[in-house]
Order: structure tokens, then sequence, then C-alpha cells
């Protein structure tokens, strides 16, 4: 008999991604726009009527990849939500709480070093204030 590897996700990733049709359109309808050449983001603060058993994962914010198929064939749309998954799992312990993300990857992302879509993913989250600043992190130090 041989031992099969088995990828387990990360605990907690379900709560962490939009994937119910209607809150993605809520985004689409509410959501703010930020427009990059890699991708384009839609921002809306978390719906506050949500049904009991979903409250607590509107604590912290939840991020929708949408890819169309005008990205490319399935390889390169399943490339473009795995890059854009991993960089929102990077940020995932620094988002504000309590609103909702939409990314939509263009092509152009698949092409670019991924540093630099690192870095240009971080400084739209900051300029748009959806990241925890690094100063309010610390606990109890207060100058």
């Amino acid at each position: 008999m041989t031992a099969a590897l088995v990828m387990t996700r990360p605990l907690g990733d379900r709560r962490f991604f939009l994937r119910n049709s209607a809150e993605i359109e809520r985004v689409k309808k509410e959501g703010r726009r930020r427009q990059t050449p890699l991708f384009n983001l839609l921002a809306c603060p978390a719906a506050a009527t949500q049904p009991e058993s979903c409250q607590d994962d509107h604590r912290h914010s939840r991020i929708g990849i949408v890819v169309g198929k005008r990205l490319g064939q399935a390889v390169a749309r399943n490339r473009a939500k795995r890059v854009f998954r991993e960089l929102a799992r990077l940020v995932r312990p620094r988002l504000v709480p309590a609103f909702d993300l939409l990314v939509f990857p263009r092509r152009e992302a698949l092409t670019v070093p991924h540093a630099q879509l690192r870095g240009l993913w971080l400084s739209v989250l900051r300029r748009e204030g959806l990241l925890v600043p690094a100063e309010d992190k610390s606990c109890g130090d207060s100058r």
C-alpha cells in the first residue's frame, strides 16, 4: 500500500473567499472600483444583514476572484486565480475588518514578475485604506 500525498487548504479559507454569487453581485453593484494595469479591485463594506450562521464570517474581510474567459484558456484562468489567492492569503492578517473585495485579474498579471505584482497589490490596498497600518498592530505600546 502506498501513501498518497494530500494537499490541504489552510483552515478558514472557505470563510475568507467570497463564493456566493449574490454577494459577488452586491460588491459589483456597490463597490468602489480601483483600476490598475494588472487587475481591477472593487471594495465595499460587508453586508450588515446576514443570516445568523454567517455573522461570524463578516468580522473579517473577504476576497472574491473573478476571472472571465476573456483572460484566456482554462490554464491561464486557473493560474490567475491561484496567483491572486496567494496574494490574498499574504495580506489576510493585515486587512481591515468587515470589507468585501473583488479582484478582476488582467492578462498582463500573468506576464510580470511576482514581486512586481505583489508590490502593486500591496500599494493599491494601502492607498484604498484596506490594510491595517503596521504601527496599529502593536499591542499596548502607546508613545
